[in-house]
């Protein structure tokens, strides 16, 4: 297929920013309706996926498959059917006019007839010391992904919203106790989290750890998690006030930490795209029932993934979202071809008059 430059860049049927679950099962279903996909890796390449050192729950697998192992199987797969897979960020997303126009980190520039979004969000982490070297090691971002893995552990969760109080009910299922980190008194959680929470608390299965941060984390990778510094002031925000008498400083014993403060979505390329985002800063798409439901209000720039999905982010999910939008631009681009034909049609008609 043609990749003739278009106003000095190379051109591109269908151009696909990201290379997780989402990214990648695009680029198979695109490669094999021939719209020549290019995947763009994204400064995250294949994902948060890539920090999961065992993934249980992705159909296909029933021994498991290492997250860095279902990453690269899905890239070779891709490519075999014709995707190109090229490390790139994409800083820019020109929609005034069509052919889309990319530009990247490099300084290289792409134009492309689709364009699908599956960049991803990014989990909030706290970038405490040991944080980087434990993170899939005894420090996740996931609890449906990772919590089996912890049976009659003991369990810390990171955060005080809605997020931190699900995933820590969730980890009940597995933990000898879970324990929750919150810097203030007060959760920031809706009352149906908290009221749950507490319940648990009565229960004796949740313990609370109110007013209290994170400061650093101990282990090794051969060993796992060992332990956590802590600090805790009766004030709350006790990093803020490492030096006040009153803040307590302690080590802290956990078979596992779970990170629950938030995502944010990796869409700052699109900003001047003019697509709709939400508060949080998620791409809104048509959604609902039959077709299209991957397109966003631009015509021609489709989404997938955690970009748009902030309830489950899960890689199955990713991957039924990364197909649905190689369809929907499979259809668009077809309707795109018909549309061009048609033009020629008309113009050779004119010549001939």
């Amino acid at each position: 297929m043609s990749h003739d430059p278009i106003d000095g860049a190379e051109h591109r049927r269908l151009v696909i920013a990201g290379s997780g679950i989402a990214g990648l099962t695009a680029a198979i279903y695109a490669a094999r309706s021939n719209n020549d996909p290019l995947v763009l890796e994204g400064d995250e390449p294949g994902g948060q996926l890539t920090l999961t050192t065992e993934v249980d729950n992705y159909p296909g697998f029933p021994e498991g498959i290492s997250g860095p192992d279902l990453i690269n199987n899905m890239k070779q797969q891709a490519e075999r059917f014709g995707a190109e897979i090229k490390n790139g960020i994409v800083e820019s997303l020109d929609a005034d006019d069509r052919p889309f126009r990319l530009e990247l980190a490099s300084g290289e520039t792409f134009t492309a007839d689709a364009v699908i979004a599956a960049s991803g969000a990014s989990a909030r982490t706290l970038g405490v010391p040991g944080e980087e070297r434990m993170m899939g090691y005894g420090v996740s971002t996931c609890a449906t992904c990772d919590g089996a893995f912890f049976r009659d552990e003991d369990i810390v969760v990171v955060g005080g919203g809605d997020a931190a109080c699900e995933e820590a009910s969730f980890l009940t299922k597995f933990a000898d106790t879970v324990y929750i980190i919150h810097r203030r008194e007060e959760f920031r959680a809706e009352d149906y989290w908290v009221d749950r929470v507490m319940e648990q608390v009565d229960e004796g299965s949740i313990e609370l750890l109110l007013n209290t941060e994170l400061v650093e984390i101990q282990g090794t990778r051969e060993d796992g998690l060992e332990s956590l510094s802590l600090v805790r002031n009766p004030e709350g925000h006790p990093t803020e006030a490492l030096d006040d008498p009153e803040t307590e400083h302690f080590e802290f014993d956990a078979g596992a930490l779970f990170y629950a403060i938030g995502h944010t979505p990796n869409t700052g390329y699109l900003e001047e795209a003019g697509v709709e985002l939400d508060d949080a800063g998620y791409l809104r798409t048509e959604g609902g029932r039959g077709a299209n439901q991957s397109a966003t209000g631009v015509p021609g720039l489709f989404a997938a993934g955690d970009v748009v999905d902030f309830h489950y982010q899960q890689a199955v999910t990713a991957g039924g979202m990364g197909a649905e939008a190689a369809l929907d631009a499979d259809d668009y681009l077809d309707d795109l071809d018909r549309e061009h034909a048609a033009t020629e049609a008309t113009g050779e008609a004119t010549a001939d008059d």
